[in-house]
Formats: C-alpha cells, structure tokens, sequence
C-alpha cells in the first residue's frame, strides 16, 4: 500500500482566470478543429464534442440531429446490423464522417463489429468501450482491432492515468477515452473504491497521449457548459458527454408525466436497468455500477447544443483565445472554495 499526497482535482475544484482580449464577440471564436490521427494520418475536421454512447444519448436520431453542428455521435452498442442498414440507406454519406460504431472487448463484440463493418466499411471510427481499461486483455483486444482495421480511427478506454493512456495509443489507438467513476449516473466510485478526479486525469492524461502524438477524450463529470471549457482547457482533444445531452426527443427514450412534468429515463450502462434491457440481468459474479434516474424532458437538442456551444466560445473570449484550439495555451486555472453564488435557484415551473 502506497498514498499519493498530492491533490487531485475535478472541475469544481477550479476556475478559469480572465486574461486580455482582443476579441470583439463570442461569433469571432471557431470552434471547429481539425486533428491528424496517429495511425491512420485520417484528418478530421469538425466540433470535438461527442454524444456518449448510451442507449439515451448516443442514437441514430442523435446523430443525424448533431451531424449539423459538426459534432460526433458515439452509436450505441446495442442496434443490429439492420438497423443500421436502415439508418445509413436514409442519411446523405457525409454522416459518416460523424458517427463511431461502439463495441465492448469481447469475442462477440468482435464478430458483431466485422459484420457491420464489412456491410459498410466506408465507417470511419470505431469506439473501443469499457469501464476497465487496465486489463490485459483489453490491450489484446485493442491490437486485434488495429490489425484487423488499419485504416479505421480507433478509440479506446477507459483509463485515467498516463502510462495506460501510452499503452493504448502504442497499441493502435488514435483516441483515448478518459475518465472512471465521474459521470452523473456511473456509481463505480461508490462500488469499487476506485477513480479519479477527472480534471486531474485530463491534464495527466493529455499531456501523455500528446508526447505520442495521440489524442484523448474526456468522457463524463461534465455538468454545465464551464465544465466543458474546463475539459479542453486542461488539455482534452474531445469532450464526450451523457447526462448533458440526456432526455430530448432524440434520446428515443419513453416520455413520462409526473406531476404535471414530462420525464425521460436515464441511466448509466453499468446499471440494472441497463443490464436487464441488454444482458438478461446482473451477473451473480458482479454488482450494478449505475443509477437509473428520470430527468426532465427537453424537447429538440439543438437548443442544449447551441447553449453548450455558446458557452464555450464565451469562455474563449474571456481568455483571448480565438480558436478552440488556443484554449489550453491560454488556460490558467485558480483553486476556488466556490463556484457560483446559489442564493436563489432556477425555477422549476
């Protein structure tokens, strides 16, 4: 056993200091970036946000809406080759440029993902996706990917430490997922013991997969638009999130009326919901590691997407950065005891 004595932080730990700007409106900032992929030198371009890939977020209908903001959807794991025979036949071909196909690291996910890609290999990324992304195993797996698609963009996680987001990248992939335990309906620290301040974990994380000339995506603890300009401030390629694109039409989810209030289920992919929709139930070798919750029904993403973003390029300004891409040259974070003053709450009505 050994402690660690430094402070870690997550993103309330923290605020982004002003600095001078030559910026004259929030409209001056581009968001959009392009990234070379280590393995396959593929340039992308486009807004470096993406919809998590959970059955409540990360769905056709999420991706053809977010496909206009240049933004990436992570499809979930769980839709059949006809499905996405369905959904590929009715989207221009352009939409694959802003699409992952999800798989777990199991022998099936395998043969699953070398059926839907051998029906459309024109997909250009694919989201290699667990919650333990120290086994053996998933390294293995990784590189059986890699040789099997040497031409695909690969991403792989979940880690939170720099020497596995190293492994990772070494072993064949562009993209490394970061983040344990920070999202807002995954109960792993609560479970396991086990995490890390995912602030802490961008920074470390980052400045590993850059000295490779790989990249990372944070993934999860993202509350509020700050956060997301926290994430890229502290170093992230790409900010992945759930809960904050949860509960809209394009959730596909079930609207519920409580109370006079439209609700939508959500919950984490490690939960028991999760588990019984997809896997029958909760292994007797394994316990549920996510909440179920409902949250308040938000009608067409797009206005979330445009608050997000607008955020964003505010922070920006207020650090002088004129492209997304200088944000973290720019960023200078400052330890605080508080964030916002919460005297009076946001109505509910």
């Amino acid at each position: 056993m050994r402690i660690e004595p430094e402070l870690k932080l997550g993103f309330k730990d923290v605020l982004i200091r002003p600095k001078r700007s030559t910026l004259k409106s929030r409209s001056q900032v581009e968001l959009e970036r392009s990234f070379i992929m280590k393995h396959t030198q593929y340039k992308w371009d486009g807004v470096p946000v993406i919809a998590a890939n959970m059955d409540s977020v990360g769905t056709f209908k999420m991706a053809e809406s977010l496909k206009s903001f240049g933004i990436l959807t992570a499809i979930h794991k769980h839709y059949d080759l006809e499905g996405w025979k369905n959904f590929i036949q009715k989207n221009p071909a352009d939409i694959l440029d802003y699409i992952m196909i999800s798989c777990g690291a199991l022998k099936q996910d395998f043969v699953k993902l070398s059926e839907i890609l051998h029906e459309y290999p024109e997909i250009k990324f694919i989201c290699i996706d667990v919650a333990n992304g120290y086994t053996e195993s998933f390294t293995e797996f990784v590189r059986r990917v890699r040789d099997a698609y040497p031409d695909k963009i690969i991403v792989a996680g979940n880690v939170v430490t720099g020497e596995m987001v190293e492994e990772l990248v070494l072993s064949g992939a562009d993209i490394v997922k970061v983040g344990i335990g920070p999202g807002s309906v995954c109960t792993t620290r609560v479970k396991t013991g086990v995490g890390y301040p995912q602030l802490s974990a961008i920074i470390e994380c980052a400045d590993a997969a850059h000295g490779l000339n790989g990249h990372i995506i944070a993934d999860g603890g993202c509350t509020c638009a700050g956060d997301v300009a926290k994430a890229f401030g502290a170093g992230a390629d790409f900010v992945m999130m759930g809960g904050m694109l949860a509960g809209h039409i394009e959730s596909e989810g079930e609207i519920i009326e409580k109370n006079g209030h439209k609700l939508m289920a959500f919950y984490g992919m490690s939960s028991e919901t999760a588990m019984k929709k997809h896997s029958g139930g909760v292994a007797n070798y394994r316990a549920s590691e996510g909440k179920s919750v409902q949250v308040p029904y938000r009608g067409k993403v797009k206005d979330t997407v445009n608050d997000i973003l607008g955020g964003l390029r505010s922070s920006c300004t207020y650090v002088g950065a004129g492209k997304l891409k200088e944000l973290s040259k720019r960023t200078t974070f400052i330890r605080v005891r508080e964030q916002e003053n919460i005297v009076f709450s946001e109505s509910s009505d």
